[in-house]
């Protein structure tokens, strides 16, 4: 054990450096896991011995570690060699074909909220759930144990949500579904998350409006006066176990176990307070959820859960095979989920958002069942929602008055071209997605791609087919490289494959639209 005095140093993530002198005085060793304390704050990081960085009486910390441990330059730390705690016996024990029980689960949890945890115990922790899974019981326990581990709300009324698990981009449906369903009088406290592997998430699109981030207080207060907002989740520290895993281990291993996903969707909404929950499930080719298969047993399990921890929830299935309106990118998506609202928008965007938000004005008891489609439709046309909306975005620090063309675009464009007749078969969600956030989104709230022409139009030679936005020459030169070199567009009756030789010989050639049209 050594204690040290804390001294600031820039860099990215959580990270320690002390001097090699030290290190025998505490028996301690460089690249091996810490536990850092100060008062009732700790957390586990590694330790790097570097000569020239600080002096023998110092440790430098990053801004993150020193934030976490809620200390200020020159405050005493105490550096201890850590062991792994003794939860992480029961992640082995899972592991090893065993179960956990409610304790279990619970201590695991709350040792990883309070940072016990190194990344390789994190990434056992997830690894063991996407190969063993969890049982119903299990589920339960992970999903109520993350939800306890944060800060919880409580609006003492019925509250309504909808969440998307993803997979397609421009799914900006929650910019209409919420001021809909304010509209009709029900509370809608819309957390969302930002992009993690998309070009935009909700919050990205709707920081474009407004301010999105608020503390609990601030959204006890103002919510159920205007029914609605939308807000960024990770400022409110819901369920933080998931923000963890996602920061130090999805994003690196590229792996979120189904149990695992469905547990931080619905411990997020018991921490917010959800009574009532749409779970939206976009399926098909290049979606999260590739087979109607896969997302009817996914939505029966994530509804069985829901009933579980006493949560009112439906999921429905919908189409993922291609991005959702035209628009792809923040302040792209924002500007169609307005004009949407105006009357003027796309209609695929305006049929989702109806169908979504009617099924939440049923359980809310405004819309006899059946109707609720119909009512949420009539909400757009009569210009309540778009009411709403501007209410909900004045209310959290934006401009009411904005129009569309005052969203400021990326400031340098170009075109992707089609190069032979044909109707539009196939649409490649991934390289849409990829070419958008090559050009810069979300970081660049601007940059994202328009598309012009969508699965089952027409398209002649050098008709526009989708137009690339960026706030940099090369990064707008880079994302249309994509589009040529990976075309994501196929045309009806055009060639996909061409198979030369015995299955199994790795010879087929995937053919693209550059190719076909």
């Amino acid at each position: 054990m050594i204690v040290l005095k804390a001294k600031l140093l820039k860099g990215d993530g959580e990270f320690a450096i002390v001097c090699p002198k030290i290190l025998k005085q505490g028996k301690i060793s460089a690249q091996s896991p810490v536990k850092i304390q100060a008062g009732e704050q700790s957390r586990v990081t590694f330790l790097n011995a570097i000569e020239g960085i600080v002096s023998p009486e110092t440790i430098g910390l990053s801004s993150e570690l020193i934030n976490k441990l809620h200390i200020k330059e020159g405050d005493p730390v105490t550096v201890i060699q850590r062991k792994p705690p003794s939860s992480y016996d029961f992640v082995k024990k899972k592991a090893y074909g065993g179960k956990w029980d409610k304790s279990e689960v619970y201590s695991i949890i709350n040792d990883i909220s309070k940072g016990e945890y190194t990344d390789y115990e994190l990434e056992m922790f997830v690894l063991t759930q996407f190969f063993k899974g969890l049982d119903t019981y299990e589920l339960e326990y992970v999903t109520r144990a993350m939800a306890d581990t944060g800060t919880k709300l409580n609006f003492d009324e019925p509250t309504y949500d909808k969440h998307s698990i993803g997979g397609i981009p421009g799914n900006k449906v929650s910019l209409l579904i919420v001021p809909i369903v304010a509209a009709a009088g029900l509370l809608i406290p819309k957390t969302s998350s930002r992009a993690i592997t998309s070009p935009a998430g909700t919050a990205d699109t709707m920081e474009v409006l407004a301010p999105v981030e608020f503390t609990k207080e601030e959204i006890e207060e103002i919510a159920p006066k205007v029914r609605g907002m939308i807000m960024w989740g990770g400022a409110l520290d819901l369920a933080p176990v998931d923000d963890i895993l996602i920061k130090h281990v999805k994003r690196h291993i590229g792996v979120d176990p189904p149990d695992q996903m469905m547990a931080a969707i619905i411990a997020k909404k018991l921490a917010l307070g959800i009574d009532r929950l749409v779970i939206d499930l976009p399926t098909g080719r290049g979606a999260k959820l590739t087979t109607e298969k896969e997302a009817m047993e996914f939505g029966h399990d994530v509804v069985s859960l829901c009933r579980r921890v006493n949560i009112q929830a439906e999921a429905v299935i919908t189409h993922g095979e291609q991005p959702l309106g035209h628009a792809v990118g923040p302040a792209l998506e924002a500007q169609e989920a307005l004009n949407t609202l105006m009357g003027k928008g796309s209609s695929s965007v305006l049929e989702k958002s109806a169908e979504i938000a009617g099924i939440l004005l049923e359980m809310g008891n405004v819309a006899p069942p059946g109707k609720g489609y119909e009512l949420a439709k009539e909400f757009v046309s009569s210009g309540k929602a778009l009411k709403k909306f501007r209410e909900i975005i004045e209310v959290q620090g934006g401009d009411p008055n904005v129009k569309p063309d005052d969203i400021q675009l990326g400031t340098y464009t170009g075109t992707y071209e089609a190069h032979r007749n044909g109707y539009i078969s196939r649409i490649d969600n991934r390289i849409i997605a990829l070419a958008a956030k090559t050009a810069g989104a979300p970081e660049s709230k601007g940059a994202g791609i328009w598309i012009h022409a969508k699965q089952g139009d027409f398209v002649k030679p050098g008709d526009p087919v989708i137009t690339v936005y960026s706030d940099s020459e090369s990064k707008l030169s880079q994302a249309l490289n994509i589009l040529e070199t990976y075309p994501p567009f196929s045309a009806e009756g055009s060639v996909i494959y061409r198979i030369t030789g015995i299955r199994g010989e790795k010879q087929p050639t995937q053919v693209g639209f550059n190719d076909t049209m």
